[in-house]
């Protein structure tokens, strides 16, 4: 642990330039995709009533829903177009020339939203959010990159995880200036909205002080001054040879190689708990522990990920995951019956948000980093992106009519997906610790070989048995 301490010491400006990286960037994306829990109430209330005087009618109740789905769902098709954005621009301009533009789109976006109710327009909130997805899909993946290629191999999965960290900081944010003791009311809500804006202008102000990733400086740009002098910046005075040979190891893999183009539950936690059928007025206290209980785990994560390394911490987490799920599936059948099952639903909720801060937050973005080249890092993380965030756009347009037509039974997918992760990643994903990208390639070849290898001689068992039964 000492040395650990001391470790953080010597990469004080480092840890600072993550500090800058995760309030301006990850925080963000995980405010936004809480504070919109808070705001429901108010939004719809606010799009019946300019509805009403425009009109002169109240908007039925499926075409609300509708509207606010839509609300929803826009920031996840934003968030998909700025993934598929992001490759293109962390190629072009780097990482921090790409979080600097970005930093002005989401300021943009949250002028829209902050200004709606002034304007007395619902479609402001529209283009807002829409704005605020393709920052968040931007920032996402050009974050997690960004601060993998500036970490020293020995701290390389802490850095990483700090982008979870971050991420669930910004939905316990969120919940915190959710209440209705600070901004989440019917008269400050356009406020909460747009908070995010703020810590954008953060990010604005200071990033520029910081320098670009080795990595894009080297292998990129082919800067090899440029890239020692980022070293030392972030990492202080020191050999740093090592790094530098893997650095150019990964030149000599990837040479004449270009970089290649491609052509979660979070919205709806109320809605969950009140399938529990938990008291309205004590929700948003419920959401705000769900918060800090997945902040606190994820710091846990940090702690361990290096110790555990990532395979056992996703193998582990997912399953854990579809355990308890199965586990709130039943409790939330039985709440009706027992009183007491619906207590029991909170704390497997807690249990679920927890297991997934130890296991999956961290190390999923650990391993991204981990098993891409530079050359397609960029298109991976395009590719991951555009998964999740197909992911939230279904779950966001879906989700709400799902828990009125099938209630507790809407887990069975998220269930499935868990279990068919878990067994993809044990029958396919190298251990990733402390290794670099050439060994870590290398390691994949071997397992290649070895089900090749498994293969062939299965044929040639089948053969010679055929063989023999014929003689």
């Amino acid at each position: 642990m000492s040395g650990f301490l001391s470790d953080l010491v010597q990469y004080r400006k480092l840890l600072l330039m993550i500090v800058v990286l995760g309030i301006g960037g990850t925080h963000l994306s995980g405010f936004q995709m809480s504070v919109i829990n808070y705001t429901s109430p108010y939004i719809q209330k606010f799009i019946n009533e300019t509805w009403l005087e425009r009109y002169g009618s109240v908007l039925h109740q499926e075409t609300l829903t509708l509207l606010w789905s839509v609300i929803v769902s826009l920031y996840c098709v934003g968030g998909m177009m700025g993934c598929l954005c992001s490759g293109y621009l962390t190629a072009k301009f780097g990482k921090k020339k790409c979080l600097l533009l970005n930093d002005m789109i989401l300021i943009i976006a949250t002028l829209h939203t902050g200004f709606s109710r002034t304007a007395k327009s619902f479609e402001m909130i529209l283009v807002g959010r829409f704005l605020e997805g393709i920052g968040a899909g931007i920032h996402l993946s050009t974050h997690v990159q960004y601060a993998g290629e500036i970490s020293p191999k020995k701290l390389r999965g802490f850095i990483n995880v700090t982008s979870s960290v971050f991420l669930a900081l910004g939905k316990t944010v969120a919940r915190i200036l959710g209440l209705r003791d600070l901004l989440g009311t019917e008269d400050t809500w356009n406020v909460l909205l747009s908070f995010s804006g703020l810590v954008a202008l953060i990010q604005l102000l200071f990033l520029p002080f910081f320098p670009e990733s080795p990595p894009y400086l080297l292998l990129q740009k082919g800067d090899k001054a440029g890239c020692l002098k980022a070293m030392k910046q972030l990492w202080g005075e020191g050999n740093y040879h090592t790094e530098f040979e893997d650095l150019m190891k990964e030149k000599a893999i990837t040479k004449g190689t270009k970089i290649m183009n491609v052509l979660e539950i979070t919205f709806y936690t109320s809605e969950i708990f009140q399938t529990a059928n938990l008291r309205e007025s004590i929700i948003p206290y419920v959401s705000l522990g769900v918060s800090v209980s997945e902040l606190i785990s994820v710091i846990f994560c940090s702690s361990i990920i290096d110790r555990f390394g990532r395979r056992i911490l996703l193998c582990g987490g997912y399953l854990l995951m579809a355990l308890i799920l199965v586990l709130l599936e039943t409790s939330l059948l039985l709440s009706d019956q027992f009183l007491w099952m619906r207590y029991c639903s909170v704390i497997l909720i807690f249990l679920f948000i927890i297991a997934y801060g130890i296991g999956p937050a961290g190390a999923v973005s650990s391993v991204n980093n981990e098993i891409f080249t530079l050359s397609t890092r960029a298109s991976a993380f395009v590719i991951g992106g555009i998964v999740i965030w197909l992911g939230l756009t279904f779950t966001g347009m879906v989700f709400p009519f799902a828990v009125m037509l099938l209630g507790p039974f809407c887990f069975l997918i998220f269930i499935a997906v868990l279990i068919i992760s878990a067994v993809l990643i044990y029958l396919f994903l190298p251990e990733t610790k402390g290794k670099s990208i050439s060994e870590i390639t290398e390691e994949f070849k071997t397992r290649r070989f070895k089900k090749k290898r498994h293969q062939a001689v299965k044929v040639n068992a089948t053969e010679e048995k055929t063989f023999c039964t014929k003689l």
